[in-house]
This record gives C-alpha cells, sequence and structure tokens, in this order.
C-alpha cells in the first residue's frame, strides 16, 4: 500500500489541474501561483518517494509524466485563451504532444510493445515550456518583462517543440519497422 503514495500524491496533482486553470482564467494570480508551487512541490515529492524507497509502478510510470503534460498543455490553452500567448505556439505545443501520443500508439500496435524513454531535447523542450509558462504568469501578474525576452523565449520553445517532434518521428519510425 506505501509505493502508492507516490500515485496518490500524483492524482492529488492532476485533480489540482482544474482550479488552478480557473484561477488563472479568472485573474486570481497570487493564489493560482500558490497552487501551482504546490503542485510543483508534488512533484518533486512523488518523484523523492519513489525513488527513496523504491515505490515504482507501473501506474506511477505512467501517471506522473500525464500529469505534467495536462498540466502544461491546460495552462498553455489558459493563456492562449487570454491572450497571453500566440495560439500558433499553442497549437504547435498540443500538436507536437498529439503527434507523439499516436506514434507512440502506433509503434505499440505494429511492435506489440514500446520502451519510452525521454529524449535530451524532449527534456529541454518541456524546461523551456515550464520556463516561458512561469515567465508568463510573471509578466501578467506581477511585472511586465521586456518583448525582446517574451518573445525570445516563445521562439526558443517553438524550435526545441519541432525539433523534439521530429526527433519522436524519426525515433518512431525507426522503432516501428525495425527488423526483428
Amino acid at each position: 500500500m506505501r509505493e502508492q503514495i507516490p500515485n496518490i500524491i500524483t492524482m492529488i496533482r492532476i485533480v489540482s489541474i482544474a482550479p488552478i486553470c480557473w484561477l488563472l482564467w479568472r485573474g486570481e494570480y497570487p493564489l493560482a501561483l500558490m497552487l501551482l508551487v504546490l503542485a510543483g512541490l508534488s512533484d518533486a515529492l512523488d518523484g523523492f518517494l519513489a525513488r527513496r524507497y523504491g515505490w515504482f509502478t507501473r501506474l506511477g510510470a505512467f501517471l506522473d509524466p500525464v500529469a505534467d503534460k495536462l498540466f502544461v498543455m491546460a495552462v498553455f490553452i489558459v493563456f492562449g485563451l487570454q491572450g497571453n500567448l500566440p495560439w500558433w505556439l499553442v497549437s504547435l505545443v498540443i500538436g507536437r504532444d498529439v503527434v507523439i501520443v499516436l506514434g507512440a500508439m502506433a509503434c505499440r500496435w505494429l511492435r506489440g510493445k514500446l520502451e519510452i524513454r525521454p529524449l535530451m531535447i524532449s527534456k529541454l523542450n518541456t524546461g523551456l515550456q515550464i520556463f516561458l509558462l512561469a515567465t508568463t504568469l510573471l509578466h501578467v501578474a506581477l511585472y511586465p518583462l521586456p518583448l525582446w525576452l517574451t518573445i525570445g523565449l516563445q521562439w526558443g520553445v517553438a524550435a526545441t517543440t519541432l525539433l523534439s517532434g521530429i526527433a519522436y518521428m524519426i525515433l518512431w519510425g525507426r522503432y516501428a519497422f525495425a527488423k526483428g
């Protein structure tokens, strides 16, 4: 039962997405920021518990990255709807994740199995996405940032999103059609 503690923390994080997005939508940034920080700390906590005590489960291996992706996509959508991020970037970020999921499903269907390991470009992309969301929140809630910084971050996220998506398409293609 103890090995389920990280999964319970992750599920609470998933449930917190809706109230955080609602708070962002209503412009209640201090409370949204506090809940986002708590969600980030919970992500660190469930990972620590899983590593420290060996509380790894198949469910946890699936839920944790799903929670992270749902958070990022939901906040991108809210900021896109508010006009704080351009729609072309929101569409690119969501489109990449859809392509990756569909590619993984196709590989699983063709090969009968699938090992998922994040690529370095994907880790960089996720880090930049989170940094962009944090700076966007800072920009709308507390302190207007220089235009060159926000535009630069948006283009950095766009570039790593494209490169990551292409890298996964190549990887899935090789894996799906490899002999053996």
